[in-house]
């Protein structure tokens, strides 16, 4: 065992940190479900689950220490193809869900998936204050800058003028910036992929899962169907590796910079980490004193019935 994590560690390049289970690790086909996907052929969300199920299996995790969890959407189909324990929820409301498990049982991988519309529309709000919680949760968005599961409109990160179903003459909104809203609001590990790259996206996730802290994993995840515009030629045409341009992620004023980066030139790869701040989980004193829900005694004894009876008599 100690073989393969040296050198799946290495060929990722992350930190050592102890598996969740004891069980030898297993291959990314490990991590397949039964159930296929049902997304159109060529959708950016192949590679995504794709290099999900590699960094999960290289860092020696086992499908029973994760929890997937996702809200709706194209994207958020994920945990059904993905074989971990898995949550469907509502649109926008997959991170307070996620919250909830990390909770009551810290122990859990708590990966949470979904799309742009998802996490950066409807579910914004829940989006800042988890970051800014910083729970140990990994956040995989598919960005596909599009509504792909209704057919067409325009989402938070469609770019300006861009024309859809609901924007016959063009988008006149500014588009949310999910790098700069993530480090504005304190996130702790902040990361863009793409599609196209899905040995680097792999890589990366697998860090973003490593990191003690709210990591965000935005993925370029073009949609073939919808989205004609940011196709998989558009982007490879304009994306780079910011590890290979000297970049230090440790630079808070750096990775702001590079977070507005946009246009002829798109960075990929980890804008920020910061392993200095501690976790929601560290803080919260009912966690310190009782220790996390899912391991506390169910029930009550008749002494404890009694006193809570006598409490109202």
């Amino acid at each position: 065992m100690s073989e393969v994590k040296q050198e799946t560690t290495h060929l990722f390049c992350v930190p050592e940190r102890t598996p969740l289970s004891e069980h030898k690790p297993l291959t990314p086909t490990d991590f397949k479900s039964d159930v296929k996907p049902d997304w159109c052929p060529s959708c950016g969300d192949f590679g995504v689950l794709t290099s999900l199920q590699k960094a999960c299996s290289a860092l020696g995790l086992q499908p029973k220490d994760i929890l997937t969890v996702s809200g709706i959407g194209c994207s958020s189909n994920l945990p059904g193809f993905f074989k971990t324990y898995g949550m469907h929820t509502l649109h926008g409301r997959a991170l307070p869900v996620a919250t909830g498990a990390k909770l009551a049982n810290p122990d859990l991988t708590v990966i949470i998936t979904g799309g742009d519309g998802d996490g950066y529309g409807i579910g914004v709000g829940h989006f800042l204050h988890t970051v800014r919680r910083n729970l140990d949760l990994t956040y995989i968005v598919m960005d596909n800058q599009i509504y792909g599961l209704t057919t067409g409109q325009a989402s938070a990160t469609t770019e300006k003028g861009v024309k859809t179903k609901s924007t016959p003459e063009g988008v006149i909104e500014t588009p949310v910036n999910p790098m700069a809203l993530a480090l504005v609001s304190g996130a702790t590990f902040v990361a863009r992929t793409f599609s196209g790259e899905p040995n680097h996206m792999a890589e990366v996730m697998a860090k973003a899962i490593q990191h003690k802290g709210f990591s965000l994993v935005d993925c370029f995840s073009p949609c073939v169907t919808y989205n004609k515009i940011n196709t998989y030629t558009w982007f490879k045409q304009r994306v780079y590796k910011l590890e290979e341009k000297g970049h230090d992620p440790k630079n808070f004023s750096q990775a702001m910079t590079k977070a507005f980066e946009w246009g002829e030139h798109i960075p990929l790869g980890v804008f920020y980490e910061n392993t200095e701040v501690p976790t929601y989980e560290d803080l919260d004193p009912t966690i310190q004193r009782f220790g996390p829900a899912v391991k506390q005694r169910l029930g009550l004894t008749e002494k404890e019935q009694a006193e809570i009876l006598e409490g109202f008599l």
